[in-house]
């Protein structure tokens, strides 16, 4: 099953652990997401095809970008965040900046990353 196999890579990868670690859920990023764009309706969209904003779009070109000058060959969670990092005026930035995400916090994450300190295959840990 996709949905349970994505789920586990998001919460176990080290971008998830390192969001954690700085005070930032699941739960809260949910919370401000609907503080700052409000309540979506379901009728209106299919939960099944999801469109792709253009911050979004730009999101993960930037993260792609990332993942082919680092010869990595994967796009991964970290560099997922980064790109949403990197779209100054979209809600995820704005979302991630209202928990307390920062350049700072981007740097150090993105230093990680480079250091190879990242698990990249998310692979479970025994």
């Amino acid at each position: 099953m996709f949905y349970p196999l994505t789920s586990f890579v998001i919460r176990t990868s080290k971008a998830a652990k390192f969001l954690r670690a700085n005070g930032i859920t699941y739960l809260k990023v949910r919370e401000q997401t609907l503080e700052i764009l409000g309540k979506s309706y379901w009728s209106y969209s299919s939960p099944v095809v999801l469109s792709l904003t253009e911050p979004l779009h730009k999101a993960l070109d930037w993260a792609l970008n990332e993942t082919s000058k680092s010869g990595e060959g994967e796009t991964n969670v970290t560099h997922l965040l980064l790109g949403i990092w990197s779209q100054e005026e979209s809600a995820g930035r704005k979302v991630l900046s209202a928990l307390g995400f920062n350049d700072q916090k981007a740097k150090e994450i993105a230093e990680t990353a480079a250091s190879g300190d990242i698990d990249w295959n998310f692979k479970k840990q025994a």
